[in-house]
């Protein structure tokens, strides 16, 4: 099946800033230069011309294209709250998140993993399975699908179970070096000391000594305004 939405995308290309966003990203695929509000406007139209099923083999062609804007705009074609059903659309997010290699991609991809998670709170037991992979990127997923619940003012008593269960699996990344790994614990407790400082501060008491101190630095950035 042929897709002229990826003829579209490609229709936009621009060798030099192509270029550029090859330098910039480094993960090995084609890029075709095109912006991130281009795309946005592109993947609106799409998704007001098909139905769930179209919108869903679109995302997946455009996916498995391995072009860096076509991987964009397969994440935006489901990142919208209401989606129904949404089965199909929960599962291929979840094909892609072994194929994250970049922090672009994978967090769109994320954004849109986010609104299925929030559509269906009990998927958060296949995120937990992502805690545990060899893969770097899938571990730093399980942190940014579930940022929603950092957000909530005030929390239900399973959202604050949700919180405690995150908080959890952060506090078995603490000893990960890796940059990615504690930039997004740090992104998780940032956001969520915004709503519930004293997790955060409980947090920080507990393993903040293991963590990077740039990444504790930011966990804690907005703790000394309150």
């Amino acid at each position: 099946m042929t897709f002229p939405q990826l003829e579209e995308l490609r229709s936009l290309a621009d060798p030099e800033k192509a270029a550029g966003m090859a330098s910039y990203h480094k993960a090995p695929r084609t890029y075709l230069g095109i912006s991130v509000p281009q795309i946005t406007d592109l993947s609106k139209t799409w998704r007001a011309e098909l139905d769930v099923e179209a919108r869903v083999a679109l995302a997946d062609a455009l996916w498995q294209s391995d072009i860096h804007e076509a991987r964009i705009a397969a994440a935006k074609l489901l990142t919208q709250a209401r989606l129904r059903p949404d089965e199909t659309a929960w599962a291929l997010i979840c094909s892609w998140v072994p194929d994250f290699d970049a922090w672009a991609i994978a967090d769109h991809a994320c954004d849109a993993g986010q609104r299925r998670l929030l559509a269906d709170p009990s998927r958060i037991d296949t995120v937990e399975t992502w805690t545990t992979s060899e893969a770097m990127w899938t571990r730093r997923a399980a942190l940014v699908t579930t940022l929603p619940w950092t957000k909530q003012n005030n929390p239900k008593p399973q959202e604050l179970e949700v919180r405690d269960r995150v908080l959890g699996w952060a506090a078995t990344y603490v000893d990960d070096q890796q940059w990615f790994i504690q930039k997004a614990i740090a992104w998780w407790l940032r956001e969520l000391s915004k709503h519930d400082a004293p997790r955060v501060i409980a947090f920080l008491d507990a393993h903040g000594d293991r963590m990077k101190p740039f990444a504790r630095k930011e966990a804690a950035k907005h703790l000394a305004k309150q």
